[in-house]
């Protein structure tokens, strides 16, 4: 993948996050709620498990999996810049610090706030894209030696 790609589909990856957090809260309801429904459709009955606190744990899984999938499109961006350990650490700065940016917005987005929980939330699907990239990296190291 060259990189002006790379580029591209992490502006667009930045992009998405920002307009879902940009969402009233009672449209970011709808789509969990909308996301619960179509889990029921495969045969994954969300609220039998979970009840009322399904559509929480579906909008804390989904800032999880955003920050997961921007931490691995800003490393495939910095890799082509930098070694190794300073793309994986850069990546989970600027994952870190996109995430603080985000929920900054959030204070100005009409029934949404800003929280901590959320970063640290954000940060944590973005160390585990970490780990999984260094894990990947040192499987391919060794396979090679």
């Amino acid at each position: 993948m060259n990189k002006k790609l790379k580029w591209l589909l992490l502006i667009a990856w930045m992009c998405i996050i920002f307009w879902f957090s940009h969402q009233p809260s009672i449209q970011s309801d709808e789509q969990s709620y909308l996301v619960i429904s179509m889990l029921r459709t495969i045969g994954i009955n969300f609220n039998s498990v979970f009840g009322e606190l399904s559509n929480f744990i579906i909008r804390k899984l989904g800032h999880f999996t955003e920050y997961f999938i921007l931490y691995v499109l800003f490393y495939n961006v910095l890799k082509e810049y930098f070694k190794f350990k300073s793309s994986i650490l850069l990546s989970i700065v600027f994952v870190f610090l996109y995430s603080c940016s985000d929920e900054f917005h959030q204070l100005f987005v009409i029934g949404r706030d800003g929280s901590i929980k959320d970063v640290i939330l954000d940060t944590s699907g973005g160390m585990i894209g970490m780990l999984i990239v260094y894990i990947k990296n040192k499987i391919e190291y060794v396979s090679k030696s």
